[in-house]
Formats: C-alpha cells, structure tokens, sequence
C-alpha cells in the first residue's frame, strides 16, 4: 500500500509519519490496512482521519523509514524506487501479498469486452517505472503474464492468470 497510496512525513525528534491514503468506499481495505500496519508496529497506535471521499490510516514511529528506504523528497514517479534487498527477499516469498496492496491501491479488476466476448482483466497503473517494474516482477515471480499499455498501465488479461490472482486479490471492498 506505501508504494501506490503512502508516504513517510518527517516530524520533530526523528518521528516519521506513515500516511496511506484510501478510498472511502472500501472500509474492508483500509481495516487490513491498518491491521498490517499493527502486525508490524503492534504498540504502535494507528489513527484514522476521514476527508470527504477518502480517509488516511497513518501511525508515527521513528522506524518507517527503515522499514521503507523508497522514502525520499518528491513525487515517487520523478525518482528511483526499488526494493532494498531485503524487500527483495519478502517479495520474492510472498508476492501475492506485495500484487494485493498493489492492485488495492492502484489497480482494478474489470470486464473487458469486445465483438461477442467478454472475461475479466486486472489494470495496475503508476506512473513511477520503479513502481511498475516492482509490480511485474511480482507477476513474474507467479509466471502471470502481464502487458504495458502506454506510459503508465500494466494488465494482467489471459484467464488463467486473471484466476490466479482472483484467489488473493479479492474484490475491493
């Protein structure tokens, strides 16, 4: 989720701030959302602030940028990001769970249609080329075959992939 909808804020004595940003209409992602963040930082407290449309689950600690060394001034798509080594390794163990917070935070699953046909398809769009390249190494890392549609849009259309990833992705809710 950090890497499509979060940043790290700096705050006084070395606190950062971990933000992600949500969208309203799916309480089922910012609840796990916020039980990740508990998993990792479990005496930590996480707050919750809604803005209209959206709501921002975030939590302070002096560790988030250890945890996330993509942390830097500036937009995430006009500088470098890529997984530290380590971030590697997890990924590398667990990629569907890297593909989740993904596709919840900058994908979708939709209908594709054409002339008399019509199956499901899974759209990851970023801007960052980091961000992409992490996402299809991820898909690689399963065998799912992806395609890059123009500057920012990856999919994931053939069937059987698209079966593969609604085992883990789920619908948003």
């Amino acid at each position: 989720m950090y890497l499509g909808d979060g940043c790290l804020s700096r705050h006084p004595r070395g606190v950062f701030k971990l933000r992600i940003s949500l969208d309203e209409r799916y309480p089922g992602i910012a609840a796990e959302c916020e039980r990740a963040i508990l998993e990792v930082m479990p005496r930590n407290r996480v707050g919750r602030v809604l803005y209209g449309g959206w709501r921002e689950v975030y939590s302070y600690s002096k560790t988030w940028p250890c945890l996330f060394p993509q942390h830097g001034s500036g937009r995430k798509h006009e500088r470098e990001i890529r997984l530290a080594d380590w971030q590697r390794r997890v990924v590398e163990r667990f990629p569907e769970l890297l593909l989740r917070g993904l596709i919840h935070s900058d994908g979708c699953r939709f209908q594709n249609t054409g002339r008399g046909w019509s199956h499901p398809r899974y759209a990851f769009a970023n801007l960052s080329e980091g961000i992409k390249t992490i996402f299809c190494e991820a898909c690689d890392l399963m065998d799912l075959h992806w395609t890059a549609s123009g500057e920012k849009t990856i999919y994931v259309s053939r069937k059987a992939d698209v079966a593969v990833l609604d085992r883990f992705v789920g619908p948003k809710s």
